[in-house]
């Protein structure tokens, strides 16, 4: 019997080679898009569609993403998505989270930035800039650093005034007893205790239903984040008293940022530096609109007398200066850069 001979078709071997080339080729997609998916910067905040704290950071992701191009991809999560600024700090620090935006919270993870806890201490924007300059920058963000956070830039919050639904506030008497939400922080705490009202540290994203159920009476915040909460909707009152102005910063984790290819950390840092103009600009025009915007929902507002708060913060800046190393100092540096505001 003669052996059947095995032939390969003339079609096989490039047929065989085609499919390679194929599976290769795949192989090579994926791996671009996982290597793509690992260059994901995440960008947590606590605010809400409209809020300063939105519009800056799609503003960094937008200008960052120009710059970036097919080396990472800034993509932002806000309304607490990513959780509250106490959880995105933890993120921050562990390194599941690349970047957040915290403000009153810093004081809770590095005791020196509750200088900016302290009631009336910062003027307006362009005495911030010399806080920034002469203060923030060579004395603060390296115990920052200290504590595993590295700060990109700084932004702002605003300034802050108190909503509530018993009565209009003038003086700090006026809240004696009232159940008042502040965010986590102990110089917040402290301030309002000081003022008589009874002040609770409760996460940005569970306060709109305090307010509604009446377990809190009122709260505290800059206009962009009362109004972006929608917070004239549940709020009889809105005092101007503008007590604190609260920076923001763009923070990172020191440890996650540092494995970030070096470039990439160049483009990050130097975009939010560069973006802080924009903030401030979107910040002071939407201080001159959403007042209007809060009054025209039936929130009721009305101003206050600063002196008498003024004088009734007085004790606050003394404990302060007693109980964090330094701190008397970066305060008192603070209150003479303002000097000419």
């Amino acid at each position: 019997m003669t052996p059947q001979l095995k032939t390969r078709s003339p079609l096989a071997s490039p047929l065989r080679r085609a499919t390679v080339t194929l599976l290769g080729a795949a192989a090579l997609a994926l791996g671009s898009t996982a290597a793509q998916a690992q260059m994901e910067i995440k960008l947590g905040h606590v605010g809400g569609p409209g809020s300063l704290f939105e519009l800056s950071a799609l503003e960094f992701a937008r200008v960052a993403n120009e710059r970036l191009g097919n080396k990472a991809k800034v993509v932002v999560f806000g309304s607490s998505q990513l959780g509250g600024d106490s959880e995105m700090m933890q993120k921050l620090r562990l390194g599941t989270l690349e970047l957040s935006i915290p403000s009153s919270i810093m004081s809770s993870n590095v005791p020196a930035f509750g200088m900016f806890e302290m009631p009336y201490l910062v003027k307006n924007r362009d005495h911030m800039k010399k806080i920034e300059t002469e203060v923030l920058r060579p004395s603060l963000l390296p115990m920052a650093e200290e504590k595993g956070f590295k700060i990109l830039g700084v932004w702002e919050n605003g300034f802050r005034h108190i909503t509530n639904n018993t009565k209009p506030i003038v003086k700090p008497e006026d809240l004696k007893g009232m159940r008042l939400r502040v965010p986590p922080g102990v110089w917040r705490v402290k301030m309002f205790q000081a003022y008589g009202a009874n002040p609770s540290p409760m996460a940005f994203s569970e306060v709109f239903v305090a307010l509604q159920t009446g377990v809190m009476n009122g709260q505290e915040n800059p206009l962009t984040q009362i109004y972006s909460a929608k917070f004239q909707e549940v709020q009889k009152y809105i005092s101007m008293t503008g007590h604190v102005y609260t920076p923001a910063y763009l923070a990172a984790g020191s440890r996650k940022f540092k494995s970030l290819p070096s470039d990439v950390q160049v483009i990050l840092e130097k975009t939010a530096q560069d973006v802080q103009p924009y903030v401030y600009a979107t910040a002071a025009k939407l201080d001159g609109e959403l007042l209007d915007k809060i009054k025209a929902a039936g929130t009721k507002a009305n101003e206050v007398d600063k002196n008498a708060f003024i004088a009734a913060s007085k004790a606050i800046y003394a404990e302060f200066g007693k109980e964090v190393p330094g701190g008397g100092a970066l305060v008192d540096k603070a209150v003479a850069l303002g000097a000419a505001y």
